[in-house]
């Protein structure tokens, strides 16, 4: 085994590698940008060095600059996390060539793997099902535009490098090709380096399924069962789980033993990913090959009690696989979700700023945090805006789910808006209870998962009770230095109580007030017309409890600054106190005249220039944040009077970046 290797990459995952190496007595040294120089994983560490600037290019995506960092400070091996240069086969060869381990599988074996036309082509001829398409090398967009023509729509329009959903497009007609090639072009060099692309026919209503295989360099290769990963929203995984709720076990063998003949095809080493794409009446075809670990890995730690990292550390040491695949025995049901930093009613635009609040639950054996911030950290624009994975087990499915829903319930972040109460609503939908939904489900129907729901009266009685008693908190602290003063007394006597409390809150930007009268946990609160009796309110340890017109109800709960919170463990009520400070996060990208800047990021491309004609819902320019692209559009009708910034150019949010005439 190593003493010490690099680990090449930040966040949760060089957080979820230390937490391995260090199990194994393995030294790590975390390299880190300037926007990282306080990160979690250049903390954990056992030594951590700076590599550049804050964008990506300038630093983790530096391979010169890694390794040699790795070289100075002894390290024998480069674990490259996933993204970033994890699936890079020059990169791969450098660090062999430098002497050093690469925790992953060899450059020729990347090359093979690497290109989704490349891997593709190869799978078609080792009798792999392939989905009918163009994999080839010329790229000139009249030639690709007849090549989709032959092929039929709707097609397909992928990246032939990286993964993660970037650089991908549905084309539903023939007008639309050239636009959707440009945009997935620009897409793909800005994230994997390469613009090549490849098209196939788009399947509908498809499943997405993987599988994760391992191989060593003793001629050994095996499959630690399948994935599911069918909820999406524009190609990005929302949720994972396994086994997959779709498979029989026919259908599983055959999926799995396609996936090991992947990889002997091309002598592969370490763990892989080939990832199937799977009609409705159980037809397969191979999709992709990742040459690296998945960020859902976890799911699959968790029904086979394996940790993958420690096996990735072996093989790479020259170590045979640990077991052999009838060994390999599968228990329970794992559900994995991502809370990103994002506003899921702004579009999911990504977020940044500080987490002001951060509270996860407690790991346990039914309930598995992965993360690289902690409360107090910032979400900064340069990358991937996750916060946490949420990762459930339990002995079946329901009973993951029921985790996974309770999970989300103690879940609070504040600072940058979190999807949080999307995911909540996503693990109680039909489609996802029933297994049934397939990858473009949540593109078709996002409707359904922002149902507008009526405020529940008894959700805003619990918060106004919870303001209520923390103000009374809060005034017999400011008076505690004089015990025997009668204002410190908790016996329900205030000075004037007979006279109503105005209680000025606001949720989603409606005010809502409430009058109040009583105290230390009995009040009478009225709503409108409605008036309520709440007796023997109390709120301790995040739960307040309360009888409601008689009735007792518990709700979880929590209070910061003039921000409070309750959840009843199916919805969730964020208001914010209109006395207290005021905050506007996200709003609209442009007013009429405007165009704005919605998030920090950088200007790819500037499509109008002053004087231009335009219509409402034309682009203007394409901003970059957080890995993504977001095309911002003219408001209305009319004429470009300036535009302010320059492709390339870095700006702020809320940053004026076009004007119209007026």
């Amino acid at each position: 085994m190593f003493e010490k290797i690099l680990i090449a990459n930040r966040g949760e995952i060089a957080c979820r590698v230390i937490r391995t190496a260090r199990k194994l007595g393995v030294r790590t040294v975390a390299v880190f940008s300037e926007a990282d120089a306080d990160a979690q994983h250049a903390r954990l560490a056992d030594e951590a060095h700076p590599i550049g600037g804050p964008r990506p290019q300038d630093s983790y995506l530096r391979g010169d600059a890694i390794i040699a960092v790795a070289k100075a400070s002894g390290a024998q091996a480069i674990h490259p996390g996933y993204g970033f240069l994890s699936e890079n086969a020059d990169f791969a060869d450098a660090v062999t060539a430098a002497g050093l381990v690469f925790i992953g599988p060899p450059g020729h074996s990347m090359r093979k793997m690497g290109s989704k036309a490349g891997a593709k082509d190869l799978m078609a001829a080792a009798g792999v099902p392939v989905v009918p398409g163009y994999t080839g090398e010329d790229q000139h967009p009249e030639f690709l535009q007849r090549e989709a023509d032959r092929i039929g729509y709707p097609l397909m329009i992928k990246a032939a490098f990286g993964g993660g959903g970037k650089g991908m497009r549905i084309v539903r007609s023939r007008d639309e090709f050239i636009a959707h090639l440009e945009s997935c072009q620009r897409e793909a060099k800005n994230a994997f380096g390469r613009d090549r692309v490849l098209l196939e026919r788009y399947i509908e209503h498809p499943r997405h399924i993987e599988f994760q295989i391992f191989a060593d360099a003793h001629g050994h290769a095996i499959h630690l069962g399948e994935r599911e990963c069918s909820a999406q929203r524009r190609y990005q995984k929302v949720l994972e789980e396994s086994p997959s709720p779709f498979l029989t076990p026919d259908l599983r063998a055959r999926m799995g033993a396609a996936a090991v003949l992947a990889a002997r095809a091309i002598d592969y080493r370490n763990a892989g990913t080939v990832e199937f794409i799977v009609g409705a009446n159980g037809d397969f075809h191979f999709m992709e090959i990742n040459t690296r670990l998945q960020v859902e890995h976890p799911v699959t730690e968790e029904v086979t009690g394996l940790d993958l990292v420690e096996w990735q550390l072996r093989v790479a040491a020259g170590e045979p696989l640990p077991l052999s695949q009838e060994q390999i025995v599968q228990r329970g049901h794992a559900i994995e979700v991502r809370l990103y930093a994002e506003d899921p009613d702004a579009g999911f635009l990504p977020g940044s700023g500080t987490l002001e609040t951060l509270q996860l639950p407690l790991p346990s054996r039914q309930v598995r945090i992965e993360s690289g911030v902690i409360e107090g950290d910032t979400v900064t624009i340069f990358y991937d805006p996750m916060i946490a994975k949420l990762v459930a087990w339990d002995e079946d499915r329901p009973r993951a789910l029921a985790r996974l829903r309770e999970a989300l319930v103690q879940c609070r972040v504040r600072g940058p808006k979190s999807n949080v109460a999307f995911l909540e609503r996503l693990v109680r939908h039909p489609a996802i209870v029933g297994a049934t939904i397939d990858t473009g489900y949540l593109d078709r129907h996002l409707e359904e998962f922002f149902a507008p729901v009526e405020d529940d009266p008894q959700l805003l009685l619990a918060a106004a009770v919870v303001v209520l008693l923390q103000q009374e908190a809060d005034a017999s602290a400011a008076v505690a230095t004089d015990p025997s003063s009668p204002w410190s007394a908790r016996d329900g006597w205030r000075l004037g109580a007979a006279a109503a409390r105005r209680l000025d809150l606001e949720h989603d930007g409606k005010e809502v007030t409430l009058l109040a009268t009583g105290s230390a946990g009995h009040y009478a609160i009225t709503i409108g017309d409605a008036s309520h009796a709440i007796d023997g309110a109390r709120f301790s340890g995040g739960v307040a409890s309360l009888r409601i017109d008689g009735q007792m109800r518990q709700f979880h709960a929590a209070t910061s600054g003039p921000f409070v919170e309750v959840h009843d463990g199916r919805c969730r009520l964020r208001l914010h106190s209109s006395n207290g400070p005021r905050r506007d996060v996200g709003g609209n990208a442009s007013d009429e005249h405007r165009i704005r800047a919605p998030m920090p990021g950088r200007v790819v491309l500037v499509k109008a220039n002053s004087g231009a004609a335009l219509n409402a819902g034309d682009v203007v320019l394409v901003l970059e944040a957080m890995k993504m692209e977001l095309a911002l559009k003219a408001p209305r009708d009319g004429v470009i009077a300036d535009v302010r910034v320059q492709a390339g150019e870095f700006v702020e949010a809320d940053a004026i970046l076009a004007t119209l005439e007026q």
